[in-house]
């Protein structure tokens, strides 16, 4: 990598980390192992910087080497190396906060674990990161028409695990499509 080639990477990495941290906390739900998809994903990113074809647009290529990287730990997942469970481990005591926001992103939190691989990263994609379907296509290398389909699963997922925690809730904490919000 030639020196600016080096100064742009660093003005990259400087100006989007953080989005793309919360991007990968949100496809993990650790913010230890976002951090390290997010470190494989710009490692990668910085070997292929110089033959990157568009530069005006490496953020996609950052996020598609962090759906990759996510897709890959699962795949380790899916043979023994580690074990996923339904329980989470007990919080240090400093950073337990009782606020209903801290529920509500606990129990958002603990739905998209639920859901498969693709769904949450379409979900993550478009209602955490607002990006329109053609990009979300292009990131997941996917059809546009996926998306929508797993978009729907996902969504029909979450309605239903949420009604099944709170059969009494009468608000989502979430978009249901084609439902208004206003009575």
């Amino acid at each position: 990598m030639n020196a600016d080639d080096e100064r742009e990477f660093r003005e990259f990495v400087a100006a989007r980390s953080k989005p793309l941290l919360h991007t990968a906390y949100l496809l993990t739900g650790d913010w230890e192992q976002a951090r390290d998809l997010l470190q494989t994903a710009l490692a990668s990113t910085a070997r292929r910087w110089s033959r990157l074809r568009d530069r005006q647009q490496p953020e996609t290529y950052v996020r598609r080497a962090i759906y990759h990287a996510q897709t890959d730990r699962f795949r380790l997942l899916s043979w023994g190396k580690e074990m996923v469970t339904d329980k989470l481990p007990d919080p240090p005591a400093q950073a337990v906060d009782w606020a209903d926001t801290v529920v509500q992103r606990h129990d958002i939190m603990a739905a998209l674990r639920q859901l498969p691989r693709r769904q949450r990263a379409v979900v993550v994609l478009r209602y955490f990161e607002d990006l329109p379907d053609p990009e979300i296509a292009e990131i997941l290398g996917v059809a546009q028409g996926t998306v929508r389909s797993q978009t729907h699963k996902a969504l029909a997922s979450l309605r239903a695990a949420f009604a099944e925690a709170q059969p009494s809730a009468t608000a989502l904490p979430f978009p249901v499509p084609g439902k208004s919000t206003v009575a």
